[in-house]
């Protein structure tokens, strides 16, 4: 089938034998471990609504400020067109996705666990800067460590979440990272809605709490322990069994304690895992989850409305305090679709909610281009029966995003990888997401002012693309252990011709199963 094969755990080697029961201590480590998605989150809010700030404006972007005031009640796309404007957001991602592979040497040989560290005191550091900036290239400098701490943590959080949990609720688990990103883009534009009454210096208020979740997240980090997968891997086996005892709630692991020591010993057995991943035989997983998925996520359109949620609205003709309030509805919505992607995503699987929620996304984003196409850019006040459908339908865009691209954007590519080339996959997912997220982020407010309600046009036409790329590519992973993937690749229509038969010299059998 188009689709790929569809293969329950119990086909899958020793993975029936797994045992499992939720213990405080596994949720414990959870939860701390997730923080890490709430300085993505924190930033992706922060930064859209600080940049439609008066007192902001004023202070560093001058020529916005009053641009913005000449036609304060209009209906114009190239309002906020400022490209050391959109630096300001941009240059955090840039830096992302360069610190991503340094990322990637300290979470293989020291840890998951010592990224997350490492991500949560350069981003308070970048907070701090933040804050007490008195111009734009100390405002620049701080978002690049900023930048720093979220490419170490994306690099590692969504690696330790999977692998922590067990197969059957993987799913849900890696989630948190996406619903505590949720919760930091919500928080944040409530602060933000707040902020802005607060003059002159909210905007240093909204800027410089982002050293809240970097600090719980740091002394959260202290006390988490480091992954079975990464002990064994780095030979200390008897700390590995404990730890999986300990998260598992059980002393029978033997089998999946047998199925990782195997991955170890083929992990070690990799020197340059950058230069294994170009190997013809982790083809799918280059494709699909360090390319494919990381790129498409960006390209959807979310992170733009995230990122200029409230510029969007005040260019729509919204006040600012009635933008930032919109902002925050959207957000709610974000909130919202992350449990309910959380909650369905292990039954229904991934590519039920790639594929319907594309479908919607696609709908979505052609009404908003009719609307605006008709509605919008004479540079009249557009009507508040207009700027209320127009919340409406982006909230619905989003309730879409949030409970598939959104998610599943970290979760698959984090589940893909085989251990030996697991750290580097996901430096590449980080630095890929990264550098669309920075490229969007610098072209997109350009882009809505020259190609003006076709930006949305533009947008619909990539995810149709997207769908049919998870379509025909991407099989089912849920329930599958996380070191037991790479066998789903072996019967797939398309990808079994560059996968070989055997790993470790063990003949692979499955049943073929559409999705």
């Amino acid at each position: 089938m188009a689709g790929g094969g569809f293969v329950e755990a119990g086909q899958l080697k020793r993975a029936h034998l797994y045992e499992y029961r939720i213990t405080g201590y596994f949720v414990f480590t959870c939860i701390v471990a997730a923080l890490g998605g709430s300085l993505f989150g924190y930033d992706l809010g922060v930064s859209g609504g600080v940049t439609s700030m008066d007192d902001f404006l004023k202070h560093f972007f001058p020529k916005v400020y009053r641009r913005k005031h000449e036609h304060l009640k209009e209906t114009d796309y190239c309002k906020y067109d400022n490209q050391v404007l959109t630096l300001f957001t941009s240059s955090l991602y840039f830096a992302g996705l360069v610190s991503t592979f340094a990322a990637s040497y300290v979470t293989r040989s020291k840890g998951r666990r010592g990224s997350i560290i490492v991500g949560s005191l350069s981003f308070f550091v970048g907070a701090v800067l933040n804050a007490a900036a008195v111009n734009i290239w100390m405002l620049i400098f701080g978002r690049i460590f900023l930048g720093i701490g979220i490419g170490f943590g994306n690099q590692a959080v969504p690696l330790y979440l999977s692998e922590m949990a067990p197969a059957k609720i993987r799913g849900a688990v890696n989630q948190l990272f996406q619903l505590t990103t949720c919760l930091g883009i919500l928080i944040a534009n409530l602060i933000n809605y707040g902020t802005n009454k607060i003059h002159p210096w909210g905007w240093r208020l909204s800027l410089g709490l982002a050293t809240v979740p970097a600090v719980l997240m740091f002394i959260g980090g202290l006390f988490l322990p480091e992954t079975p997968n990464s002990l064994i891997e780095q030979g200390r086996l008897d700390e590995g069994r404990k730890v999986l005892e300990k998260v598992r709630g059980t002393k029978n692991v033997d089998a999946e304690l047998e199925d990782l020591i195997e991955a170890s010993e083929a992990a070690r057995a990799i020197k340059h895992p950058f230069r294994n991943l170009l190997q013809r035989k982790n083809r799918p997983q280059l494709v699909i989850g360090a390319l494919g998925i990381p790129a498409f996520q960006q390209l959807t359109g979310m992170n733009s409305i995230l990122f200029y949620a409230p510029v969007i609205f005040q260019s729509l003709g919204f006040g600012s305090g009635a933008s930032l309030y919109s902002s925050v509805l959207t957000s709610s919505a974000l909130v919202l679709a992350a449990l309910i992607s959380m909650a369905f995503v292990d039954k229904f699987g991934r590519r039920a909610f790639f594929l319907e929620a594309g479908t919607e996304m696609i709908c979505y984003l052609v009404i908003v281009a009719i609307t605006l196409a008709l509605k919008f850019g004479q540079g009249v006040v557009l009507p508040k029966g207009i700027g209320a459908f127009l919340v409406v339908i982006i909230c619905l865009f989003v309730l879409a995003y949030g409970r598939s691209w959104g998610p599943l954007g970290w979760l698959v590519p984090s589940e893909l990888f085989p251990l030996e080339t697991r750290s580097a996959g996901q430096s590449v997912v980080v630095c890929v997401n990264l550098l669309f997220t920075a490229l969007i982020a610098q072209c997109f407010l350009a882009a809505l002012c020259h190609l003006k309600y076709g930006i949305f046009l533009l947008f619909a036409a990539l995810i149709v693309i997207m769908s049919s790329f998870i379509f025909f590519l991407l099989p089912e992973t849920k329930q599958v252990p996380i070191e037991e993937v790479y066998l789903l690749w072996k019967n797939h229509w398309f990808w079994k011709k560059y996968v070989g038969d055997e790993r470790n010299g063990t003949p692979v059998e499955l049943e073929n199963k559409a999705p």
